[in-house]
């Protein structure tokens, strides 16, 4: 980055945990690509799955990492702790730190002339509009569930506070615009994140892939995304729907599907871009911060149909690339699919791959890089 060889400055990237590959995860590659010597602090590392996207050379782990290896698979069981390890890592060499952030890694605490912009993904979901729900998944015990309340009482305190840290704030969508003010009060700037928008190389069918008209899922699988609703709304409607994606509600899913629904679970991006290429249409039935599969099922030129909510408000147009359903209600759903199914001859993939590639990595690298070089421009005197 121009800006940054100019004046020397040594940079940091923050991110909550590699442990799992994602949209955040996503993000933080095309940070990587902007900053390829910046070191990479985390507060959990799995080698195993991650390695290959984030080698172990570049990654710098918190005290959580020396834990036991049950309690890393389970680290809301380290919730007291979650805190306190951004806090502890030592920054004083950074002119620069980029927190990527839905949680805990923007509480780093800098020097007070290093720049800290934190890309927000979502203010910390569980602690805030998603804390009723996440209270009522828990089910914890008669003395455990109180004091699980007063510890998120305490958690949104430490999550207000350690926000103001954070220099500047950019912001994943409209959706996470709005949660940043209102909890926050800081302003954010737009920058949506990096969405892999080329077909695939290969035109080659894979040979599994062999109903022409299914409808398609890709998600991890968490009772926040509304997964139960879609399947619900498929077993009436009676058409094969294709889930990928992995997560702790796969088994109570598999158990509520019928056999036009087939579960695929984690599958390597080659594959799953030749079940986009193939679908009939996406369904991407919860709110969501972004939503980055229905913006790459875009890319190939399918519709969508979303809730009414969330990210996806700033991604698809109504009747232009896809529809929405105003309700996470099976029935609600099942309407939707059947207004898509009527709409789909006059969908134009070439419409709909357009807008898909708004939302491309080589356009968040140029809008992130502005943003970076515009901070130093107007604060001279500062950094």
């Amino acid at each position: 980055m121009k800006i940054c060889q100019e004046k020397n400055l040594k940079v940091a990237l923050i991110h909550d945990f590699l442990i799992r590959f994602g949209g955040a995860e996503r993000v933080l590659q095309a940070l990587c690509e902007i900053f390829p010597k910046a070191p990479i602090y985390t507060l959990l590392y799995d080698e195993k799955k991650m390695g290959e996207f984030f080698p172990k050379e570049k990654i710098r782990t918190s005290f959580l990492q020396k834990f036991p290896k049950f309690l890393q698979n389970r680290y809301k069981y380290l919730l007291p702790l979650l805190p306190i390890a951004p806090e502890t890592f030592d920054l004083r060499d950074f002119d620069l730190i980029i927190s990527s952030s839905s949680s805990f890694a923007k509480g780093i605490v800098p020097r007070v002339n290093t720049l800290h912009i934190c890309y927000c993904h979502n203010p910390m979901r569980f602690a805030w509009d998603y804390s009723p729900f996440y209270l009522k998944e828990q089910k914890k015990g008669f003395f455990l569930n109180p004091l699980l309340k007063v510890s998120l009482h305490f958690l949104r305190i430490w999550d207000r506070n350690a926000a103001q840290r954070a220099d500047y704030f950019i912001a994943n969508s409209k959706a996470t615009q709005k949660r940043i003010l209102k909890y926050y009060r800081k302003e954010a700037e737009i920058i949506y994140p990096p969405v892999e928008v080329k077909n695939p190389k290969s035109q080659i069918l894979n040979p599994k892939i062999q109903e022409p008209d299914y409808f398609l899922i890709v998600s991890q699988l968490t009772p926040y995304k509304k997964i139960d609703v879609a399947v619900a709304a498929f077993n009436k409607l009676k058409l094969p729907l294709v889930i990928i994606g992995e997560g702790p509600e796969r088994k109570r899913l598999q158990n509520l599907a019928k056999e036009n629904i087939k579960f695929l679970g984690w599958q390597p991006d080659e594959v799953v871009r030749q079940y986009y290429q193939n679908c009939a249409a996406f369904i991407f039935s919860g709110e969501d911060d972004f939503g980055i599969a229905p913006v790459e099922a875009m890319g190939f030129g399918k519709p969508v149909l979303a809730l009414r909510c969330g990210g996806a408000l700033d991604s698809v147009i109504e009747g232009v690339t896809g529809e929405f359903f105003d309700d996470p209600d099976p029935a609600v759903l099942a309407d939707g699919v059947r207004r898509l199914r009527e709409n789909l001859p006059n969908y134009n993939p070439v419409e709909i791959k357009k807008q898909a590639r708004k939302f491309s990595k080589e356009r968040f690298i140029e809008e992130l890089q502005d943003f970076i070089e515009n901070i130093f421009r107007d604060n001279k005197s500062k950094f």
